[in-house]
């Protein structure tokens, strides 16, 4: 029992020592671990305001960049306009450098023909275009004055006439002479000829006296170089020639057509006035002496009329019905004869216009092809196409019109005749039976 209590006597006082040991150990650690508290909290402070003031550096740095940033973009947009700009100048440089060449070369072109040359420099055109402005100012006021020189001009019959010339400019010129005297047209090669020596005498005279006419009978030309014909009249032939074969189809069908609507007219006219006459007198014979005296009446008499006429009184004796329908078909038998022509002359009225546009489509072409080879300079190459087309089409309007009315006119004319017969024939009928 005593070594028991001893025992737990020393195990307390064992005990004792160790917790009073321990604390100090617990105490000391706790000390500095404190003091490690203490020197973290002052060290992150410390890391936290140099990160503050990192950050703040950093923004002012990142500011910084975003403003040179700014005016880098600036810069290079402005770079860019100035290039563009510097292209777009360069261009129009160069479209003004074709413009003035262009302008330098119709003007020394211009030029050349009134002795002016000019001398361009392409390092200097400055020089050539003051050359040009000085040339054109004393060549346009050579051209707005009324001269009077020497010269030559040829007559209409060709004779040579030597005499004044009063040259307007450019643009028209007039001959005085003893002989003649006249406006003066281009022959060619630049020469002039008499072009209206009668109406234009007085104006040339009074020009050359330097005197202001009151009517200015002019001439004007483009140029000497090429030769103006004569004005002349143009004939009906003429007309149809310058249609070419085309044109001469149509009035070749527009005579056709004519003389079949003549040769119709006749035929109706003679089957309309002897229709009341020829309806008399064989009424009268078959009143007189019966069905076979008419016939024998009838049977010297020629034309539509008669042929009807003979049918109806040969069927006298047949019930209304059966002759009503034998007159029908005499005179459907003899529609034939009444409309003979009538179609082909419609079909002439309506092919003619067809013609008119067949000559305009080749006329056309031959314009277009003749543009293709030798451009529009010279109009006289394109006025052979251009007569076929617009000739054409005009015959084949004058052709048709007249005929398609006529062809009408004479289409009502044989119904009506066709209707005078069926009366006719039905009077016969209706007079015979009042006598039975």
């Amino acid at each position: 029992m005593k070594k028991i209590a001893l025992t737990l006597l020393t195990l307390f006082i064992t005990l004792s020592a160790s917790d009073e040991t321990l604390q100090k150990a617990y105490a000391k650690e706790f000390a500095y671990l404190k003091a490690q508290k203490e020197m973290l909290a002052t060290r992150f402070e410390e890391a936290k305001r140099d990160n503050s003031q990192n950050m703040k550096a950093a923004h002012n740095d990142i500011a910084k960049l975003e403003k040179e940033i700014l005016a880098k973009n600036a810069l290079n947009e402005k770079l860019s306009d100035d290039l563009f700009r510097a292209r777009q100048n360069f261009q129009m440089l160069g479209d003004d450098t074709a413009l003035v060449e262009s302008v330098l070369m119709q003007a020394t072109t211009t030029l050349k023909p009134y002795g002016m040359d000019v001398v361009v420099d392409k390092e200097n055109y400055q020089a050539a275009l003051r050359s040009i402005f000085t040339y054109t100012d004393k060549l346009i006021t050579q051209l707005s004055s009324v001269q009077s020189v020497a010269g030559k001009f040829y007559a209409q019959d060709g004779s040579e006439i030597s005499g004044t010339i009063v040259k307007i400019g450019n643009i028209a010129s007039y001959g005085v002479s003893p002989e003649l005297s006249g406006a003066l047209v281009p022959a060619g090669d630049n020469k002039l000829k008499i072009y209206n020596a009668t109406e234009a005498k007085t104006t040339a005279e009074a020009l050359n006296n330097k005197q202001s006419p009151e009517v200015l009978n002019i001439f004007l030309y483009e140029n000497s170089t090429k030769e103006i014909d004569d004005l002349k009249e143009k004939t009906v032939v003429d007309i149809i020639n310058s249609g070419g074969i085309i044109g001469w189809v149509i009035v070749v069908l527009g005579v056709i057509g004519l003389l079949l609507a003549i040769a119709r007219s006749f035929f109706l006219m003679s089957a309309s006035t002897t229709t009341d006459t020829l309806t008399k007198d064989t009424l009268q014979e078959l009143l007189k002496g019966g069905v076979e005296n008419a016939l024998e009446f009838l049977k010297s008499k020629r034309g539509s009329t008669a042929r009807v006429l003979k049918a109806t009184v040969r069927n006298l004796d047949r019930d209304r019905e059966h002759i009503e329908d034998i007159v029908a078909e005499s005179i459907l038998h003899e529609s034939s004869r009444l409309d003979k022509f009538g179609s082909v002359i419609l079909v002439i009225a309506a092919v003619s216009p067809l013609l008119g546009l067949l000559g305009t489509v080749t006329g056309m072409i031959a314009t277009f092809d003749i543009i293709t080879e030798f451009g529009t300079g010279d109009p006289k190459l394109l006025s052979g196409g251009i007569s076929i087309a617009l000739v054409t089409t005009e015959l084949g309007l004058i052709v048709a019109i007249p005929i398609l009315m006529i062809g009408n006119l004479l289409g009502g004319w044989a119904e009506k005749v066709k209707d005078s017969m069926e009366h006719s024939a039905l009077h016969l009928i209706n007079e015979y039976g009042k006598q039975k």
